[in-house]
């Protein structure tokens, strides 16, 4: 992990000012303040770890300032690792950072991909242990959507639009929303309450960071991330900023949004899951 002081140096490095790094993060523009002023003693994990994904990338975009605006994005964006320019999976795209709604809708049909700040993922198909995972998940979380009528609950591949401007659409594994408002339609156009990531081998920090802060500034209120690999399970309170509470699959885990009503019992998923974990 970077020190405030690598950072700082990093900073003036690319030239971002402190308005820059809270737009690519998400963060707060008054605690990038106090985390480079010093004040802020002990900073939570999660903010330095952006920061530092953010700080440590090597960026064509040095040079840049508030004076700069051809070098902020038209709303904020959470790229981390790739500049506008390029194809997240490695190709030339000059549209790359560009796309809208429209442009995902037109994708073909056989390619599953996803939509983040005008940037397109293509998405690989989930290992059987991750759909093992996603079923076990719903049959649990099917018994609390009962109790709680107000809610619905949908799985992957279903798309949600994040946002207002029309350039990202997410497929969550699983998520939840309560009082919904806006009519049926071939997509959700509302954020959800709460969200489930299942971990993909091939690429982690898509769903670890680029989604955490995207459905963090879209207003979900709890985010969970399932690490099949390692049997792990991180619980983020977005609607309170708290820090992470990590759990294992032997563990029960509370769902935040239920008002302590429902909880998850992740042995029960383990002992299902058993014969996919060989």
């Amino acid at each position: 992990m970077m020190t405030i002081a690598e950072m700082k140096k990093r900073k003036k490095e690319l030239g971002y000012t402190n308005k820059k790094i809270a737009e690519e993060t998400g963060i707060p523009l008054g605690t990038i303040q106090k985390i480079f002023a010093g004040v802020t003693g002990s900073p939570r994990w999660e903010k330095m770890q952006a920061l530092e994904s953010l700080l440590s990338e090597k960026s064509d975009q040095a040079g840049c300032s508030e004076t700069a605006p051809v070098c902020l994005r038209e709303e904020i964006a959470y790229e981390w690792s790739m500049p506008d320019d390029r194809d997240p999976s490695g190709g030339a795209d000059s549209r790359q950072g560009r796309y809208t709604v429209e442009d995902y809708l037109a994708m073909p049909a056989d390619r599953r991909v996803e939509l983040i700040d005008g940037f397109i993922y293509d998405m690989a198909a989930p290992s059987l242990l991750h759909q093992a995972i996603l079923r076990e998940l719903t049959v649990q979380f099917y018994r609390c959507v009962e109790d709680h009528p107000e809610c619905e609950m949908f799985f992957a591949p279903t798309d949600v639009l994040l946002g207002k401007n029309g350039r990202t659409v997410v497929q969550p594994d699983l998520f939840i929303i309560c009082e919904r408002k806006e009519p049926d339609s071939s997509m959700l156009n509302e954020t959800p309450d709460f969200i489930i990531e299942i971990l993909s081998p091939s690429n982690p920090e898509h769903d670890r960071f680029r989604k955490l802060n995207r459905y963090r500034f879209a207003g979900v209120r709890e985010y969970w991330i399932i690490d099949p690999q390692n049997l792990r399970i991180t619980v983020y309170d977005l609607e309170h900023d708290m820090d992470p509470e990590r759990y294992v699959f032997e563990d029960t885990v509370p769902v935040g949004i239920s008002g302590g009503s429902c909880s998850i019992d992740f042995q029960r998923i383990r002992e299902k899951v058993e014969r996919y974990l060989r």
